[in-house]
């Protein structure tokens, strides 16, 4: 067998990005949680074969799809732009088996005040973690930054639990069930900007076709986190939609009524089941290499694009997830 050729494009994901079933396989590969089982030393051998390949340096006996597998593991432990090592509950691998237990028990455990803000802190402190770990670009975020964004999401959160369970007191329990996810998209809109609020200030990278580094946007930055919070708030329609309806009906039944243990494990698995599907699919529903005309960029930087690269007219850069 030939030695694996240098021409194979590992920078970018292995399916058409242009097309939403591309993205949509691409994100069912870097969403799988199995990835979470794999040991440091194999994430380390697979950052090794994908560093060295795109140093020019081929793996001896290595094929494509081997290649292509390493890659996929490589991305779903490390930061696309700062090469770190993400922690193992920041990774989208784990979106599925902790979002599944987290919102399980929203779902469950809505009823009364205490779980109530126990399970919206329990959702925001996951949160707080999974949009620093995916944050876009390499621009650091101070201590201060990332306690002032975790505090203002969790308060939010809680006050919009808490404000709209006491309006639904008097409406149909089923009502009440809906809380928990108006109580998420609340929040989604307050963590995501603020755990990223420095891109809004410095701006995120923006390349050419190429990835040759063209400078900082920070209408490219907001263009991007809007892209987010749509993703996250959509990801999260399934799984705290779906449910209650389910539940709602079950509880009805002497089978949940002599069995009211048996209430939280399903829940938690019915919300699996529409994570599985919905967290690669609505991180489908933008490309994760963003793009932006440079007609839409700030003046100076399109000014200084425009003075080195006149030829180009659209810039590309990394939207987080």
């Amino acid at each position: 067998m030939g030695e694996l050729p240098l021409d194979i494009n590992i920078q970018e994901p292995r399916w058409d990005q242009s097309t939403f079933l591309g993205r949509a396989r691409h994100f069912f590969t870097v969403t799988d949680p199995r990835n979470l089982l794999l040991s440091a030393a194999q994430l380390e051998t697979s950052r090794n074969i994908v560093q060295n390949y795109r140093a020019g340096v081929v793996t001896p006996g290595i094929t494509e799809d081997q290649l292509w597998r390493a890659k996929y593991v490589y991305d779903s432990a490390f930061h696309p732009d700062t090469g770190e090592k993400v922690v193992l509950i920041g990774r989208m691998s784990a979106q599925v088996p902790m979002n599944m237990t987290i919102t399980g028990c929203m779902l469950t455990f809505y009823r009364k005040t205490p779980t109530v803000v126990f399970w919206q802190w329990v959702n925001q402190s996951f949160n707080a973690i999974v949009n620093y770990s995916n944050r876009s670009g390499d621009t650091p975020i101070t201590v201060r930054q990332l306690g002032t964004a975790y505090v203002s999401a969790t308060t939010g959160a809680v006050a919009t639990a808490l404000g709209l369970k006491s309006l639904t007191k008097h409406l149909p329990p089923l009502v009440g069930r809906f809380v928990p996810f108006a109580a998420v998209a609340a929040a989604n809109c307050i963590n995501i900007p603020l755990m990223r609020q420095r891109e809004l200030q410095v701006g995120i990278p923006v390349a050419d076709e190429a990835g040759q580094r063209l400078g900082y946007s920070v209408t490219a930055a907001k263009q991007g986190i809007f892209q987010v919070v749509i993703s996250r708030i959509c990801m999260a329609i399934p799984a705290m939609a779906i449910p209650p309806l389910i539940m709602d009906t079950l509880e009805k039944k002497d089978f949940l009524k002599r069995r009211p243990w048996l209430g939280a494990p399903l829940q938690v698995g019915l919300v699996g089941f529409c994570l599985v599907f919905a967290t690669p699919l609505c991180c489908a529903l933008f490309p994760q290499k963003s793009s932006i005309n440079v007609s839409k960029l700030e003046p100076e930087l399109r000014a200084q694009i425009h003075e080195q690269n006149p030829s180009v007219e659209v810039v590309y850069y990394n939207k987080g997830l």
